[in-house]
């Protein structure tokens, strides 16, 4: 679709480098600055789907600005300035080897574990006598592994530290952010009625220092239930009403799609992708409590480039 961003071919000044993932591109300029910019693909089942979804990348953009100036006064974060609706710019940090997954409730990969008969995930023990999206007595931590090719993998604080990933001093000092984070998030979702189930977090160290990267608090990294009938539900074994990007699985699910070898990725039709753009727009004012303001998608690419061009003009002047 010609009103959405998929892909970027840019050549800034002073640049050194592109990465490219399942979403985020990101420049890197003068081995100092961090471009990134949040296209508007979608991915599921570890796979990028083949229609851009309009507005997704605004929406995911803006979330974690909003979220990493709320956090601000917990942990430094990479974020220096926000040039356009899906462009942040910020410190070049070089990223910790792990993923700071925080659960707060026993539901996705944590409530696979446990319905298989296991009882502790990544060296830490679940209690006895959970069911699906139970909330634990006190928030896990359970970090993977950052894998540059294929799937994270879940990793013990133990075997981070004896591998060497990251210091025992400076881990630890990662979950205390992480938890303080996660205790923020909480708060704030709880006052948008909803309830912060779980997420990730990823840090990196510039100049000595650890700043929170990446995203947070997106509907792509966390997962949200609504407050209202949660208990209701779990009373009932109810499946919980959900705030994340779940409906896309659940409708490729249903056209017999799920990553697995051999199997077609389905078209997307243009009514369900103006269905998904719709929804993460909901999301986007749920999570935020903000009126999204639709950004002018008439020559998007365009846009976004020359922003991020007098942006860059601009920091260069004032160094």
């Amino acid at each position: 679709m010609s009103n959405t961003i998929t892909s970027t071919d840019f050549n800034f000044p002073g640049q050194r480098s592109v990465y490219r993932g399942k979403v985020r591109e990101v420049y890197n300029i003068d081995d100092r600055l961090l471009v990134m910019i949040a296209t508007d693909r979608i991915s599921a089942f570890d796979t990028v789907l083949p229609e851009g979804i309009p507005y997704k990348g605004q929406v995911l953009n803006q979330i974690a600005a909003k979220f990493m100036t709320e956090t601000a006064d917990i942990v430094p974060n990479w974020i220096i300035a926000t040039p356009d609706p899906v462009v942040a710019v910020g410190h070049l940090c070089v990223p910790h080897k792990v993923e700071m997954v925080i659960r707060g409730y026993l539901s996705g990969h944590a409530w696979r574990e446990y319905r298989d008969g296991k009882r502790t995930i990544c060296g830490v023990a679940m209690p006895d006598g959970m069911k699906e999206n139970d909330k634990f007595p006190e928030p896990l931590l359970t970090p993977t592994t950052k894998a540059d090719v294929g799937h994270d993998e879940d990793i013990s604080r133990e075997d981070i530290i004896a591998q060497g990933l990251v210091g025992e001093e400076e881990y630890i000092k990662l979950e205390e952010y992480t938890r303080a984070l996660f205790q923020r998030g909480t708060e704030i979702a709880a006052k948008m009625g909803l309830i912060l189930v779980d997420t990730k977090y990823e840090f990196g160290k510039a100049n000595g220092t650890i700043y929170l990267i990446d995203e947070i608090h997106t509907p792509d990294s966390s997962r949200y239930f609504y407050q209202e009938g949660y208990q209701e539900r779990q009373d009932k074994d109810e499946p919980q009403k959900q705030l994340s990007k779940e409906f896309v699985r659940e409708w490729l699910m249903e056209q017999g799609f799920q990553g697995l070898e051999g199997q077609s990725i389905p078209d997307m039709p243009a009514e369900f992708v103006s269905s998904v753009s719709e929804r993460y727009i909901e999301l986007f004012e749920q999570i935020t409590g903000d009126a999204f303001e639709r950004a002018d998608v008439s020559s998007v690419s365009e846009r976004v480039e020359q922003n991020i061009l007098e942006y860059l003009a601009n920091e260069k002047v004032s160094q």
